[in-house]
């Protein structure tokens, strides 16, 4: 990095000489407070990660940049936050395997908060193939061993715009399955209370969205809520925006609502007019801030600031005419003590053509409950598995055409039907598979005289099932469909620095598929007759 010895002593400075900590967010009711002196606080916010997209995407695939990590960055950055009253930031995508003291601390100095999103882009929860799984689970704990101790940390998201469409709304199952078990993991860890969110976009289905992840059992409704909306542009006016009609939407909501990003860009260089509104008296009694999306200039031309091949961050005219309309706004809340909530939780939105979510949602990672079945089987995955070797028998052993070999590990967010094991691991999963085939050809089969062998990616061992894994298997039942009401202690998969998660391949994002059967599902059968024994016969 091209950056002035003054600017990185001063980083190195601020990093080893600690600053108390920040004041805590807390929430009440449908606010957030500054935890000591009980004032309302309203979001000032910036969202801040370089080469991401808002959904999930980024440039140049699976990989990210850590916004975090590095404190020269942190350190040209910061100054130029709070030259427009920044308080918070939102980051989509970080490494819970690096040191994030350095910018973590820079930030706390400055009075600036941060919401991170729990995913990455290759191990979050896909709106087209949904899964709440042991990986996913690893990856999100390990973000929160890595944020939970620094007192500027806000809260979590646990899912970005994943529903965006009326044909993927049974993708909020997981991420509402998500949000239950961050909360009860942040609580069984004893860390101090954080939040964890959901953010939407503006969509037909903001309602039931709302709805869903506010409804049912407090222990996995959500703690707050982030919208992302673009709807004022330009000159636009507090009614024709929508912004009225949202903020009276969410005047019965019972948890905080913000913007978790804002500011239309299709009308050139923004005015940032709707922060007098944001920031005014109609709608701070709902809404509590918003994050202008975004701090630097990409293609889309969403930037704040432009940074050159020299590193060095140049204000645009969005900067400007930020720092100008947020200047001139001082919200007005009310002290956390006078103030009792009265908004109840919302009811569950009822599953219709517009909305397939099931209000039961899919079971709780649990590594041990996983390592009993594994241990339980007569044929399993080798440890040198492929993921390409995982795709193409799920693609055979679970389609439905087939047979019946995946019951055990099918999650179905519509029908809230999801196997005991559908949690477990990708490797775990297709070792289930593999005995279904292996039991069934086994018994009806005699002229398959090799039925685990996948073509050498399958083995053979001898069950195991004694102690509380008894108890677990038998439970589950031999079809795997049972419900695991008792089960062991699951062990640590993240340890603070998040070592868990970065070990996660590709495999994370493997998912049991759907069938509809017809000429292509003819191919796979014949090619995978010769990789699962030659006894298979087409019938």
């Amino acid at each position: 990095m091209k950056f002035g010895s003054t600017l990185i002593a001063a980083a190195t400075l601020v990093a080893a000489c600690a600053a108390a900590d920040v004041d805590p967010i807390v929430i009440k009711g449908s606010k957030f407070f500054y935890k000591t002196n009980g004032t309302e606080f309203f979001i000032k916010g910036i969202a801040y990660q370089q080469d991401y997209s808002s959904n999930g995407t980024i440039s140049g695939g699976n990989t990210y940049t850590d916004p975090l990590k590095d404190q020269a960055i942190c350190a040209r950055d910061i100054p130029l936050m709070t030259q427009l009253s920044t308080n918070t930031i939102r980051v989509y995508a970080v490494d819970p395997t690096v040191n994030h003291d350095a910018c973590m601390q820079m930030l706390a100095d400055a009075g600036i908060y941060v919401i991170a999103d729990l995913g990455e882009p290759k191990n979050s929860i896909n709106r087209d193939t949904p899964q709440w799984n042991q990986e996913i689970y690893s990856r999100y704990t390990a973000v929160v061993d890595t944020f939970q101790k620094y007192s500027n940390t806000l809260g979590f998201f646990a899912g970005n715009e994943v529903t965006n469409a009326a044909n993927n709304t049974e993708a909020s199952a997981f991420v509402k399955a998500a949000v239950r078990d961050i909360k009860a993991y942040i609580v069984e860890k004893k860390y101090r209370a954080i939040g964890v969110g959901y953010a939407t976009n503006d969509d037909n289905q903001r309602t039931e969205l709302a709805h869903y992840f506010d409804c049912g059992d407090a222990s996995a409704a959500i703690d707050f809520w982030g919208y992302n909306i673009y709807s004022w542009c330009g000159k636009s006016s507090y009614k024709e925006s929508h912004y009225q009609e949202r903020t009276q939407e969410f005047s019965t909501y019972n948890v905080p609502a913000f913007f978790a990003e804002y500011g239309c860009n299709t009308e050139g260089t923004r005015i940032f007019a709707e922060v007098a509104a944001l920031f005014g008296p109609d709608m701070t009694k709902v809404w509590s801030g918003g994050i202008v999306y975004m701090y630097f200039q990409e293609a889309n031309k969403y930037g704040l600031v432009s940074v050159g091949s020299d590193d060095k961050a140049t204000r645009l005219p969005d900067f400007t005419a930020l720092s100008s309309q947020v200047a001139k706004v001082t919200p007005s809340g009310v002290a956390m003590a006078s103030y009792s909530p009265t908004n109840k939780p919302q009811s569950c939105p009822t599953q219709g053509p517009g909305w397939a979510a099931n209000t039961t949602l899919p079971p709780s990672p649990n590594n041990a409950v996983c390592s009993c079945m594994t241990q339980s089987l007569n044929c399993t995955a080798k440890s040198d598995i492929s993921d390409d070797d995982i795709e193409t028998n799920f693609n055979y052993l679970c389609d439905p055409s087939n047979g019946d070999f995946c019951s055990g590990i099918l999650a179905n967010g519509s029908t809230g039907v999801y196997g005991a094991y559908s949690m477990c691991n990708a490797q775990e999963r297709i070792s289930w598979a593999f005995n279904a085939f292996f039991m069934d050809q086994t018994k009806n089969n005699v002229k398959n005289t090799d039925p685990c062998n996948f073509q050498g990616a399958a083995q053979k061992q001898t069950p195991k099932s004694a102690g509380t894994c008894r108890s677990v298997v038998s439970q589950a039942g031999d079809s795997g469909t049972g419900v695991i009401t008792s089960a062991p202690t699951p062990s640590s998969t993240s340890s603070g620095g998040g070592s868990a998660a970065s070990t996660t391949g590709a495999a994370s994002t493997l998912t049991v598929p759907n069938f509809s059967y017809g000429m292509l599902q003819m191919t796979v059968y014949i090619a995978i007759a010769t990789l699962v024994g030659g006894g298979m016969v087409l019938l």
